[in-house]
């Protein structure tokens, strides 16, 4: 990577940029710890998020899965009725 490549991906001189996100870095930290946060017990929330989002995932397929039985209860016969009626209009006697 180039000069100006490096410089254009970091948005400025490397080092200055590099100089900014320590420091941002750490008074975020600062903050996060004020707020009592600490970096494995968000990490913990952000998997247990993830794992609701999976369930949650398997709760819609099922929900899905309920209603599409439901309706096919009514919406089958209705159609093979349908069909028997067509079928027996065409036959010839």
């Amino acid at each position: 990577m180039s000069r100006s490549n490096l410089t254009r991906f970091f948005g400025g001189s490397p080092g200055p940029v590099l100089v900014r996100l320590a420091v941002l870095s750490l008074v975020v930290g600062i903050v996060l710890s004020a707020l009592n946060l600490h970096p494995m017990q968000l990490i913990h929330q952000f998997g247990a998020m993830i794992e609701r989002i999976y369930y949650m995932g398997f709760e819609a397929i099922g929900w899905a899965v309920e209603y599409f039985l439901l309706g096919a209860l009514v919406v089958l016969p209705v159609w093979l009725v349908m069909r028997l009626m067509k079928y027996s209009r065409n036959e010839p006697d």
